[in-house]
């Protein structure tokens, strides 16, 4: 595959707004402004395209949330939240719309969330000082990606109920 930065902004755009199965390849050809044959040529698939969109995705979210403290994982998602949207995860919701028949889709979300999780734990030891439960890590990254989804109904407080309640197990984890 040869994509363009072009190609994959317009993709992501797409999917992001309509989701995998709604967005078209004509749609996708417009938006980024080429052919259908030259699209096919440097995406290969419309599921290599997308592959291609959270790989890129991936990159962008996991360097936003390098940070040291879970109170700066949180805000980094607040901004993360205010600068792209609030449509939730666009990895979980291709998973969902694909059910995971896909996979390249598929696999993508599972790399995307493998090194979400590693990231996480990072943060949580670098916060605490120390290795941490592997059951604090599981809660702080269930309370990102709640707070993720939640984001899209209750907007920006989602994400401080979410560092608040992660504030709260911080604390006991040092006690």
């Amino acid at each position: 595959m040869n994509l363009t930065p072009r190609l994959v902004d317009a993709a992501e755009r797409l999917f992001d707004r309509h989701g995998y199965m709604a967005t078209g390849m004509d749609q996708l050809t417009r938006a980024a402004g080429m052919s259908s044959r030259t699209l096919y040529k440097h995406a290969g698939s419309k599921a290599q395209l997308m592959a291609a969109v959270l790989a890129e995705r991936d990159r962008r979210f996991l360097r936003q949330i390098e940070v040291s403290s879970v109170e700066a994982l949180f805000a980094a998602l607040a901004g993360w939240i205010r600068d792209e949207g609030a449509r939730g995860c666009l990895f979980l919701r291709s998973r969902a719309e694909t059910g995971g028949d896909i996979p390249e889709i598929a696999d993508a979300v599972a790399a995307h969330k493998t090194a979400l999780r590693q990231r996480v734990a990072g943060i949580v030891a670098a916060d605490l000082g120390a290795a941490p439960d592997p059951l604090l890590v599981d809660q702080v990254l269930v309370l990102v990606e709640g707070a993720t989804h939640a984001a899209v109904t209750l907007g920006p407080e989602a994400v401080e109920a979410a560092r608040s309640a992660a504030a709260v197990l911080v604390a006991q984890a040092r006690a």
